[in-house]
């Protein structure tokens, strides 16, 4: 009978190390999650999935039909590690068209549990032959400044109204486009890895940031204050740097073009285009008297033009990181005071081409606003420029002879652009929210034919 009870007791004590031992490992998979999980591109048949660990560790990501748990499919396994920032990217391809899935993140083997909901959807199958495209709604916003009290002067920062992406989450997009100046690296940080990292880092961990990363498709372009100094250029030497950095926190469906590096994408949803610009890797220095006066250089503006006469796509929506139509004068970043040449080329060639249902989507200068031109074929072109989400607010002084009356907006803010109606009625709705959801200013666009 002792006997019995030494081998119950035994077996008692080993259940209970067990058992302590699985919620240790539990709690340890949870303690080591730095940021996300995020969601990357979406495509018909896969979907990238990315997260950030504080260090090493084995990741994956179970997925599953939202409300169908019956069937449960699995990414591959990646280990972060030092050498890619604790960053781990991971492609679901167990997918359909047109459907929402559920998802859940492991950490060396141990679910992890968040409080927030964490699904994703695929692009659904359309062409023309099939009838009218689905409405659907994106995000759009710029400068993005996260305090830190460690290396901000005095501890006092320039960012604020953090509530502002759980306000964007509460208007239910689709995805989202990050404008550039997604990050302010700070001085130094970034001539090194470490210190680019280390701002990616501290940005991408915002607490309220996390339900946005986990619900919402991301897509991203870049200025100078995540590309370089302020108003950097392609003189700057650590570049590549920077562009690495970026591929490594982002989740685009590529980066650059064939012989010309950067960060240039583009992607379809639905019936529309989208053309994500790289403004700096090319751009000549704005001071320089000799050369070419480009922001994209000769393969990124004619892989534009290429791409914008090919597109069937209802809108044609080109995304660049400064200001296109606008005229306000004294600031050298925007187009029309260094860069007029290129700016002219490209609204010539939109007109020779007669390419129809071209808006340009901008950030940068810490207020937002709609500006519009008519070409001679009476084609009206119009440009939306949304900024800032968190950083300080700029007051315009100085005027831009193509607002569109009424459409600046002096506060924290993000747009909502929605794509509606049948596919000869189509229409875009813009609209600017303030950082508590409060709308600012909309109008609506029809379709051109």
């Amino acid at each position: 009978m002792r006997y019995i009870k030494v081998i119950i007791i035994f077996f008692l004590i080993v259940f209970h190390n067990l058992s302590s031992q699985s919620k240790q490992t539990e709690l340890r998979g949870e303690s080591i999650l730095q940021s996300g999980p995020m969601l990357g591109y979406s495509e018909m048949s896969e979907v990238l999935l990315w997260v950030q660990t504080k260090e090493k560790a084995n990741v994956y990501f179970e997925y599953w039909e939202v409300d169908d748990d019956s069937q449960k499919f699995k990414t591959d396994n990646e280990y972060t590690n030092s050498v890619n920032a604790f960053t781990a990217k991971l492609i679901a391809n167990n997918l359909k068209p047109g459907t929402k899935y559920s998802y859940q993140l492991f950490i060396n083997n141990q679910e992890i549990n968040l409080a927030y909901t964490t699904e994703f959807q695929t692009k659904s199958y359309w062409d023309k032959k099939q009838g009218n495209p689905k409405d659907f709604k994106l995000a759009l916003g710029s400068c993005v400044y996260i305090n830190d009290e460690n290396f901000d002067v005095h501890g006092k920062g320039k960012g604020g109204e953090y509530h502002i992406f759980n306000s964007i989450v509460e208007k239910k997009p689709d995805f989202m486009i990050w404008l550039g100046d997604n990050i302010y690296t700070r001085e130094g940080e970034w001539n090194n890895s470490t210190g680019i990292n280390y701002r990616y880092t501290h940005t991408r961990s915002l607490a309220e940031m996390q339900p946005l990363l986990a619900s919402i498709h991301n897509y991203a372009i870049w200025d100078d204050h995540d590309y370089g100094p302020n108003d950097s250029d392609r003189s700057f030497i650590h570049k590549d740097k920077t562009l690495e950095s970026f591929k490594l926190f982002w989740g685009n469906p590529s980066f650059g073009l064939p012989g010309s590096k950067g960060i240039t994408t583009m992607f379809t949803w639905q019936d529309v285009d989208f053309f994500l610009l790289d403004n700096r890797y090319h751009r000549a220095p704005i001071f320089r008297k000799t050369g070419d006066r480009t922001q994209l250089g000769k393969v990124q503006l004619e892989w534009l033009i290429d791409a914008l006469v090919f597109s069937k796509a209802s809108f044609k929506m080109i995304v660049l990181g400064n200001l296109f139509l606008s005229t306000e004068k004294g600031y050298s970043q925007n187009y029309i005071n260094g860069y007029q040449e290129e700016r002219n080329y490209i609204l010539r060639r939109i007109e020779e081409e007669n390419i129809k249902n071209v808006y340009f989507i901008t950030g940068d200068k810490h207020f937002s606003e709609a500006s519009m031109i008519r070409n001679d074929n009476g084609d009206e072109i119009f440009e939306f420029s949304f900024s800032p989400l968190t950083a300080s607010v700029s007051n315009r002084s100085v005027v831009n002879h193509n607002q569109i009356k009424g459409s600046l907006i002096q506060n924290r803010n993000f747009g909502i652009i929605e794509f509606s109606g049948k596919l000869k009625e189509r229409k875009l709705s813009v609209i600017i929210f303030d950082s508590y959801g409060k709308e600012q200013w909309r109008k609506v666009f029809k379709l051109k034919q």
